[in-house]
Order: structure tokens, then C-alpha cells, then sequence
């Protein structure tokens, strides 16, 4: 059915795609204006200007897509996995030929703030955009000197792997007027400097929502469930609810709680693993801590967003106490507890983890099976992890435990099902 819903948008994507491109050719193939002014050359070597634009940089994790594994820093050409096929990271050095070397200033804020290229083309939306255009123009500037510092590397673009129809740019055109809207932040004067902040990190360049909201059949952020959780498309992991109140995905964490997971990639609630670590290790621990104090300032004050409902498989209540409890007992108790409560600063607890007991038992499941590996970081360069169980446990074992947890001690989520555990087992990682 979902399938079903998807092919008709695109149908209906098509057509007015097709009328919207010869309304708005323009935006299709004329260059991007290049403003009444350049930016001096004086200016993008100013130091202060450079060291602020690699901190703006970190905070909105640029490295992330636009290095691949392997490669050289910023030098693009990694495959960002989407729903619709992979798109290629170009090239961020200043490199003339492969790179942003011919870009202006102007060229970069296009593309920060409206998602439209240099050569006028609309963006596709896995660069996130859709966030990025809260960015004020002078930060856009630090990190267009900063990325223009960097030495060039020649990296030639890789070409995008969409399938038919999405691999044609006119369908952007319909769906950006569906689902994007140019804007700036603004500060909310009824709100303090700090919540205005981190509103600011949260909405623009940290782009949280583009992880941790559920998605549309066309790829679009839900609108009313903003920071309401949901599976990272094509990655597999669950993003849970950054909200604090009303049963949120973090209902239960102080801000503290909050901002040691971002400085340090763990709490006294859990840890960062999966595509959160990554975060954690590229990013937020490297802002400072007002900033960090910011973001949690923000999240503490977002309304009651309670996490969806999910269909699951009925509890067996029989297999999870004989073979999930004993498979715990067994494989897991000695780090995390018999009680769930793990060792604080070593062995994160499993009761009341929201990782746990996110409503689509993704992440449990997968932590089973690759392991659980929270990130090096400055104030923990050597954190414990947790083995693999991949080739310990079948898919029946691993669906036993994995209710069980899910079911023990204060948690209330849902079983988990075998065949849940075969299709992730045999997921790539990434």
C-alpha cells in the first residue's frame, strides 16, 4: 500500500513538475545572481572569521557526508543512502576543478539557503537544506572562509544512483513548492538568549529534524511531528523523540543528562551509538559548553510530543521469561545488570533507555547483532563496548532477548519479531 501511495505522487510530482518547469525555468538554468557585491578577498583570510567558520562547520556536521571513508577531509564523493537510491557529497575544498574553488560566496549562500546549485539547478534534499536555510548569511560566510581555507584536494564528483523517476531534477521543482519554504532564523524576544540558541542549533545547523521526525512516502519531514522520532531513511535506526515532557522520546533525562550524551557520548540514561555516535564524535563534542547548555535548554522546553504507536508481533510472555530472560541472564547480565541498571560510566542501563525501548525495537535489535559501540571522544577516548552477537544467536534468540529487555524491569515496549531480526541482520550498517 505504502508502495501504492508512492507511485501515485510521483505520478501526480510529474505533472506538476511538468507545468511548474516551464513556469519556473529560471530556477532550472540561469545562473545564480551574484549579489550587488563580492566578498573581499581580505575578508575570507581573516583568522577570526576562519576559526569561527570551522566551529560553525562542527556544529553542523559537515564532515559526516562530505567525507568518505577512507578519503580526504571535505573532499566529498561518499554515497548518501535515501529511500530512492544513493546521492554523491561533492567536493567542499577549494579545489577550482572538482571542487568549490569557482564558487562565490554568493554561489554557496544559493545553495545554503534556497537548495538551489551554481549553475541554478535545484539541490536534492539529502544536503538538508530544508534546516540549513535558517542559517543567518554571516555564519554562512564563516564557513565559506573556513572551507575556502582548506587545502585543495582534486576529488572528482561520483554520480548520483537514483532510480527512475527520481534521478530527474524537474521533479524537485514540484516538490520543493509541496514541501520547502526559504526562511531565516529569528529570534523569539519572549524567550531567553540561551532557549534562542539552541533553537537556533536545534532548527539550522545542527538539523536534528532531518533525523529524528518520520518521513513521508516522497521523503518530506512530517510537519506535526517535529522532533517526534522516527527511522532514519535507508539507514536503519531508529532517531528517537528529543522531547523532555509528556512521555517524549528523552522523558525522564535532565538537561544534564543531555548535555553530557552530546560532550561526552554517554549519560547516567544511556549512550550514543549507530549514527549517533558519529555525531557525537564529529560534532557535538566539539562545541562549547554554552552551547551544548543551549541545545538542552531548548529541548527541556519543547512541548508534550508523545512517541507513535507501532504494529509489533503480540507478546509472548512464555518464550521471553524461559528463553529471552535465560538468554539475558546468560549473555548480558554480568554488564548491564540483573536488575537493568548497568554500571554508571561504564555499562550504560537498560532499563528506561529510550533506545531501548523505541517503538520499532530497531535499535535493540541491532545493538544485538553488530554490537554497541559508543564514540571515542575527548573526555572518554577509550569507552567500553559491547560485542557483536551476530554469529552467537539466531534470529529467535536474538527476537527472545531483545523482547525481553524490552518487557523487563519499568520498560513497557512492544516484542520484537524473528523476521524483524533476519531483515536487519542482513541490512548493511550504514
Amino acid at each position: 500500500m505504502r508502495r501504492l501511495r508512492r507511485v501515485v505522487l510521483v505520478v501526480v510530482l510529474l505533472a506538476l513538475a511538468s507545468l511548474a518547469w516551464w513556469l519556473l525555468r529560471p530556477l532550472g538554468h540561469a545562473p545564480v545572481p551574484r549579489g550587488a557585491s563580492a566578498v573581499s578577498a581580505a575578508t575570507l583570510r581573516d583568522p577570526a572569521l576562519i576559526a569561527r567558520g570551522a566551529y560553525l562547520a562542527a556544529a553542523g556536521d559537515c564532515a559526516a557526508c562530505h567525507t568518505r571513508r577512507g578519503g580526504q577531509p571535505y573532499a566529498g564523493a561518499r554515497l548518501i543512502p535515501t529511500p530512492f537510491g544513493n546521492v554523491a557529497a561533492p567536493n567542499l575544498t577549494p579545489d577550482a576543478a572538482t571542487g568549490l574553488g569557482d564558487w562565490s560566496f554568493e554561489d554557496f549562500w544559493q545553495a545554503m539557503h534556497r537548495g538551489i546549485g551554481r549553475h541554478g539547478e535545484p539541490l536534492y534534499p539529502a544536503f538538508p537544506y530544508t534546516s540549513y536555510t535558517w542559517v543567518t548569511r554571516d555564519d554562512a560566510l564563516a564557513i565559506y572562509a573556513w572551507l575556502q581555507s582548506l587545502p585543495p584536494v582534486s576529488q572528482p564528483p561520483v554520480p548520483n544512483q537514483l532510480a527512475f523517476p527520481y534521478k530527474l531534477r524537474r521533479l524537485l521543482v514540484a516538490w520543493r513548492a509541496l514541501y520547502f519554504r526559504e526562511a531565516v532564523f529569528q529570534p523569539d524576544p519572549q524567550r531567553s538568549a540561551a532557549w534562542n540558541r539552541g533553537a537556533y542549533l536545534v532548527q539550522g545547523l545542527g538539523h536534528c529534524n532531518e533525523c529524528h521526525a518520520p518521513r513521508n512516502a516522497l521523503g518530506a519531514i512530517a510537519r506535526d511531528r517535529f522532533l517526534g522520532g522516527g527511522e532514519i531513511p535507508a539507514q536503519h535506526w531508529y532517531a528517537s523523540g528529543l522531547g523532555m515532557q509528556g512521555r517524549g522520546g528523552l522523558d525522564g533525562w535532565s538537561e544534564r543528562d543531555v548535555v553530557d550524551l552530546l560532550k561526552t557520548g554517554q549519560s547516567t540514561r544511556g549512550i550514543a551509538f549507530g549514527p549517533m555516535a558519529d555525531v557525537v564524535r564529529q560534532s557535538t563534542q566539539h562545541l562549547d559548553d554554552n552551547d551544548l547548555h543551549a541545545i538542552a535548554d531548548y529541548l527541556a522546553a519543547l512541548p508534550p510530543h508523545p512517541a507513535p504507536t507501532t504494529t509489533t508481533a503480540p507478546f509472548d510472555a512464555g518464550r521471553m521469561v524461559t528463553q529471552g530472560g535465560a538468554i539475558y541472564r546468560q549473555r548480558c547480565s554480568d554488564c548491564h545488570g540483573s536488575d537493568g541498571r548497568g554500571v554508571s560510566g561504564i555499562y550504560p542501563p537498560l532499563d528506561g533507555n529510550v533506545s531501548v525501548t523505541e517503538p520499532s525495537g530497531i535499535n535493540a535489535i541491532r545493538a544485538v547483532l553488530l554490537g554497541g559501540f559508543a564514540p571515542g571522544t575527548s573526555a572518554r577516548p577509550r569507552p567500553y563496548s559491547m560485542p557483536p552477537y551476530a554469529q552467537q544467536l539466531d534470529d529467535a534468540e536474538v527476537a527472545s532477548v531483545v523482547s525481553y529487555i524490552r518487557q523487563a524491569w519499568s520498560n513497557r515496549a512492544p516484542a520484537v519479531r524473528e523476521q524483524d531480526v533476519s531483515r536487519y541482520r542482513h541490512t548493511p550498517i550504514e
